[in-house]
């Protein structure tokens, strides 16, 4: 059998590549089709040979690709699978809107339905900070991208939603079902662990949507350890408002990233998401999590059991919501917590999506 894998972007290392990288070792002889390729970031993860890049490509390295949104939908059609007899998307853009043949076989892994066009398009253009002309502008394409993008929610034979959550929003944008699988964790890089260094640790980019600033002023409040990890375009802001008791480090190693979720009291995870891969990495080293009320963190975190959660995106009520781990904090077991987290392994998900794949080639069109 013939496989093809198509992702969005392979620009950086994030979750979704997580799941990309299973999918590869998954079906090694699966070419990888993708908008736009950054060999220097993926390629020790994605090696150039085993990629098919569009035509955008070029572009990209002189405009940015997030410029060159207008013309992505024409892209990704313009690839021929024919040759093919199962096609596997990875979407939270684009790739799901491919057109394949009656007999090739197309199954998406939707991370999600594109935000900023559908549930997240106000505040996207708000972060932009555009107005005028040039929100005019933005809003016209995103509206012709809305509508392509209806157009081609229905060409996947069938979609796997990465969460509930992202499958609510598969049902109400796409009118689409879909069966949910859990993007894989790689549990095995940790164990359970009681002892700690006294430190609480958030790992993030460090955008405006995330929330890190309100875990910083609520440490700064307390006068507690937080040690965050993550890029992004607030990151000079927030070491500009850390007390001496935060520390902004930056981008890290993997490696890194690991000995810190390993010795850390808790993870704080302050923004909505749609699944979120660290706070399984946390719990698979037997750390609860303080997160918010939302998203796919209400799937993943067992209140009282594996964390905590906090009902707004406010300093009182973080605060509360620390408050209660602290009390919980000797109840928690690390070995239970972290057996929770291995229902999220690399195991299941390839066991369960091989099921999955199995019983979508088997059925009639």
């Amino acid at each position: 059998m013939k496989i093809a894998l198509v992702h969005d972007f392979l620009v950086r290392l994030g979750g979704a590549e997580r799941v990309l990288k299973v999918l590869a070792d998954m079906y090694p002889g699966a070419p990888i089709y993708t908008l736009i390729y950054n060999k220097g970031a993926v390629g020790g993860v994605f090696p150039a040979e085993r990629v098919c890049v569009s035509h955008l490509n070029k572009w990209a390295k002189i405009f940015g690709h997030r410029m060159l949104f207008p013309w992505m939908p024409e892209a990704v059609e313009k690839w021929d699978f024919s040759q093919y007899d199962l096609v596997i998307s990875s979407s939270s853009a684009y790739a799901h809107g491919i057109l394949t043949p009656l007999k090739t076989r197309h199954i998406c892994y939707c991370h999600t339905p594109m935000r900023y066009v559908w549930d997240y398009s106000h505040e996207y253009l708000d972060e932009q900070g555009v107005s005028g002309l040039v929100r005019f502008y933005l809003e016209n394409k995103l509206s012709k991208i809305r509508m392509w993008d209806q157009v081609a929610s229905s060409r996947p034979d069938a979609y796997i939603a990465n969460s509930k959550t992202v499958g609510q929003r598969i049902e109400k944008y796409y009118r689409r079902e879909s069966a949910v699988l859990y993007p894989p964790v790689d549990t095995s890089k940790f164990k359970a662990q009681k002892s700690h260094e006294n430190y609480f640790l958030i790992v993030s980019s460090l955008t405006p949507y995330k929330k890190i600033d309100l875990a910083v002023q609520l440490f700064n409040k307390i006068r507690r350890r937080l040690v965050v990890i993550g890029g992004g375009k607030q990151e000079n802001y927030l070491k500009r408002i850390a007390g001496p008791n935060v520390d902004i480090l930056g981008r890290k190693p993997d490696e890194v990233v690991r000995e810190y979720i390993q010795n850390c009291r808790g993870l704080i995870f302050p923004s909505e998401e749609d699944f979120g891969i660290t706070p399984i990495e946390a719990m698979a080293a037997g750390k609860p999590v303080l997160a918010y009320r939302s998203g796919g963190l209400t799937e993943t975190v067992i209140e009282g059991v594996t964390g905590e959660f906090f009902n707004n995106q406010n300093l009182r009520s973080m605060e509360q919501g620390l408050a209660r781990l602290f009390l919980n904090e000797k109840k928690y077991q690390p070995r239970r917590i972290r057996e929770h987290a291995k229902k999220f392994s690399e195991e299941n998900f390839k066991k369960n999506f091989r099921r999955f794949t199995a019983k979508t080639m088997c059925a009639e069109r």
